[in-house]
């Protein structure tokens, strides 16, 4: 359908992007620029997914960005949360058309707008009963041609589309001053839901037996089926989860960001940036000996986990186990019972 089409759709709110999803639009506005170009030029995008709802509103699956990069330019992307209008985005120079720098859609000859309202763009329609794999699939490629989405954003948007109120869980859990101190990451990091991801992979592996971590042959496929399962498993103990985990952060930060960071032994201190291999193994080793490690006071705490990371570090299995050139598939099974066996307390 035309542009002009889609614009009157999303004016009559019959093309839905999701407030959490608008997060994920960040492109520089280098690439919002070359896609304009691109219409203008009558080169062909990708097609946009979207998925039908029962009222026949489309919500977008796949093409995001592109969508978004239209409509923002055009003067008609809706802040979702607050359906105030975002501001027009003034275009770069590039490559085939320098003359569109520092323009603005009301800027363009009036023939330019029609054309741009003519363009046409590709739209596929997954039904309601749509397989689930197959709109993971999908949201995977968010960002089709443009900047990679992060694992951890494409299983958030699958999230939301299957169980909000899991998300919100989770968006309350990574808010917690002790889990935000605890694993304290860059700020590129916290943009990709690196902190979601983690807090995700604590959980999965909770719920995983020692066969499945010795199984899986990709993380991230791994972590989204376990995500996607535990938040449609209407017996999982949802609670129990989200109170074991927040527990496990509460002990971790009693030594603030030392605890899933390489350790030294002899300056007592922790040096260098997050390791996945360390939280992987400590926060295991917490969840496994919670009770006992809950009934201590902070200064107990504090000497046993240090004392604990003391032993991590040179111990041979966490070596050969950890650290770069690792893949997830060889350390993953081993890490649970490496913190099972090093922090257990008496």
């Amino acid at each position: 359908m035309s542009i002009g089409e889609v614009l009157n759709l999303y004016k009559d709110k019959e093309i839905k992007i999701r407030p959490e999803f608008q997060r994920l639009f960040r492109w520089p506005i280098e690439k919002q620029s070359r896609l304009i170009e691109s219409l203008l030029l009558d080169i062909p995008l990708p097609a946009i997914f979207v998925s039908q709802a029962d009222d026949s509103v489309w919500e977008v699956v796949d093409g995001l960005q592109r969508l978004s990069t239209i409509l923002k330019f055009m003067g008609e992307l809706r802040d979702e949360a607050t359906g105030e209008l975002q501001q027009s985005s003034r275009l770069t120079r590039t490559k085939y058309l320098p003359s569109l720098e520092g323009l603005s859609y009301q800027d363009l000859p009036q023939t330019v707008k029609i054309q741009l309202k003519r363009a046409r763009l590709d739209f596929r329609i997954l039904l309601k009963e749509s397989d689930e794999a197959v709109k993971y699939e999908l949201f995977d490629r968010l960002n089709s041609g443009g900047m990679r989405t992060s694992p951890q954003e494409v299983r958030t948007a699958l999230l939301i589309m299957s169980n909000p109120s899991f998300f919100e869980a989770l968006q309350d859990l990574r808010r917690r001053n002790h889990v935000i101190e605890a694993l304290s990451l860059s700020e590129r990091q916290l943009e990709e839901q690196y902190d979601l991801e983690l807090i995700v992979r604590f959980m999965a592996f909770q719920q995983s037996t020692p066969e499945e971590l010795a199984s899986f042959a990709d993380i991230d496929s791994f972590l989204t089926d376990k995500l996607l399962a535990m938040a449609t498993d209407e017996h999982l103990d949802r609670n129990h989860l989200f109170d074991l985990t927040n527990r496990v952060f509460v002990i971790a930060n009693s030594i603030g960001a030392a605890a899933f960071r390489k350790f030294d032994s002899m300056r007592q201190k922790s040096t260098g940036g997050f390791s996945v291999s360390a939280f992987e193994a400590v926060s295991a080793g917490l969840a496994f000996h919670l009770d006992a490690w809950s009934a201590l006071p902070v200064d107990e705490q504090i000497d046993g986990l240090y004392s604990a990371l003391s032993a991590l570090w040179v111990d041979e299995e966490f070596k050969a186990n950890s650290g770069a050139g690792v893949r997830a598939t060889t350390r993953a099974p081993r890490m649970p019972g490496v913190g099972q066996r090093l922090f257990t307390l008496g």
